[in-house]
C-alpha cells in the first residue's frame, strides 16, 4: 500500500475554486484538488460539503498551514477580493494512512462538454469523439485552467465563436495552456502562451504534446512581448486585466479580437472602464453563472 498522505479541507467561495486551487499548487506540495459537493440518495440530499476544497498533499508543508493560508488570503484581498467573496477559509488538516492519495482526487473528475463541438476529457478517461468534435485532453488540477471552470469555458466559447481560422493567437497568463491548445484545435495558424509562473510552462508544453498540437510557451508577461496577434486571450483577475489593458492592446493587430475573462459580474465595471480608457470596442459581454467574459476589438 502507498504511504501516508495529507488532506487539507478549506471552506471557500466555490466561484473562486480555480483561483484558490492555483495557489495550492504553487505554495503547497499538492498532488490534486477537488471541490466537494452535495451527496444525494433517492433524489434527496443526505449530506453536503458544498464550498469545501479538498487539497491532497504528498507531505506536510514546512510552514504552518494557518500561516500559509493567512498570507495568501491577505494577498488576494490586496488584489481586490473581499472577505465575502473569498469565503471563511475555515480549515482542517489531517494525515491519512495507507490510502492512494495520488488517485483520490481524480474521483470527481468527468468529461466536460463545453459546447456541441468542444469536449474536455481528463487524460485517464476513455472517450470516442463524435464527427467534427474537438477534444482536449489534459490532467485537471496540474495548473490553472482545467476546462471545468466558468472563466475557462467562456474563453473557449469565445474562441469557437470569434477566432478567424489561421489566426496568430496569444494567450496571456496561459496556466495549463488549455486555451492555446483550444485555439489550435479550432484552426489557429499558431498559438503562443506566456505566464509569470515558471512552474506551469512545462505543464502547458506537455498538454500541447498530449493533444498533438504545436504551441510555444514561455515565462513572460504582456508588457515584454514585441509582436502583434490576430486574437488575444487573457483569463486573469479583474484588477490585473484593468492594469495591463494598455499592454494587451499593444500586442493586438488592427482589427484583432481580445477575450477578457476571470471577471466576477460585480467587478466587470472596473474592466469596462479600462476598455473605454484604451478606446477598444466592446463586441459582446458573455455570461456564465456569476462570471463574465468581455470580447473586444481594436
Amino acid at each position: 500500500m502507498p504511504g501516508n498522505y495529507y488532506e487539507l479541507r478549506i471552506k471557500i467561495n466555490p466561484e473562486l475554486e480555480d483561483v484558490i486551487s492555483e495557489f495550492c499548487f504553487e505554495e503547497l506540495p499538492c498532488e490534486g484538488v477537488v471541490l466537494a459537493e452535495e451527496t444525494y440518495k433517492d433524489l434527496e440530499m443526505v449530506s453536503t460539503t458544498e464550498g469545501t476544497l479538498r487539497v491532497f498533499l504528498t507531505e506536510k508543508p514546512d510552514k504552518n498551514i494557518s500561516d500559509i493560508l493567512l498570507e495568501q488570503r491577505k494577498l488576494l484581498k490586496s488584489r481586490g477580493f473581499s472577505d465575502a467573496e473569498l469565503g471563511s477559509w475555515d480549515f482542517t488538516f489531517e494525515e491519512k494512512v495507507n490510502q492512494d492519495w495520488s488517485k483520490k482526487w481524480k474521483e470527481k473528475w468527468d468529461i466536460t462538454r463545453v459546447s456541441e463541438k468542444l469536449v474536455v476529457v481528463p487524460d485517464w478517461l476513455e472517450y470516442i469523439p463524435k464527427k467534427d468534435e474537438a477534444v482536449i485532453r489534459l490532467e485537471p488540477g496540474c495548473a490553472f485552467g482545467t476546462g471545468t471552470h466558468q472563466t475557462t469555458q467562456l474563453c473557449m466559447k469565445a474562441i469557437e465563436k470569434y477566432m478567424p481560422r489561421n489566426s496568430e493567437v496569444a494567450d496571456i497568463g496561459t496556466g495549463s495552456g488549455i486555451l492555446a491548445v483550444c485555439a489550435m484545435k479550432f484552426g489557429a495558424k499558431s498559438a503562443f502562451g506566456c505566464d509569470n509562473d515558471e512552474t506551469v510552462i512545462d505543464v502547458a508544453r506537455e498538454n500541447a504534446i498530449k493533444n498533438n498540437v504545436e504551441c510555444t510557451f514561455e515565462l513572460n508577461t504582456a508588457d515584454k512581448i514585441h509582436k502583434q496577434y490576430d486574437f488575444v486571450l487573457a483569463n486573469i483577475l479583474h484588477n490585473v486585466l484593468a492594469e495591463i489593458m494598455g499592454d494587451l492592446k499593444a500586442i493586438m493587430k488592427d482589427g484583432a479580437y481580445l477575450v477578457l475573462s476571470g471577471i466576477l459580474d460585480e467587478k466587470k465595471d472596473i474592466v469596462l472602464a479600462s476598455i473605454k480608457r484604451e478606446n477598444l470596442e466592446l463586441v459582446e459581454e458573455m455570461h456564465q453563472d456569476q462570471w463574465v467574459a468581455l470580447v473586444v476589438k481594436k
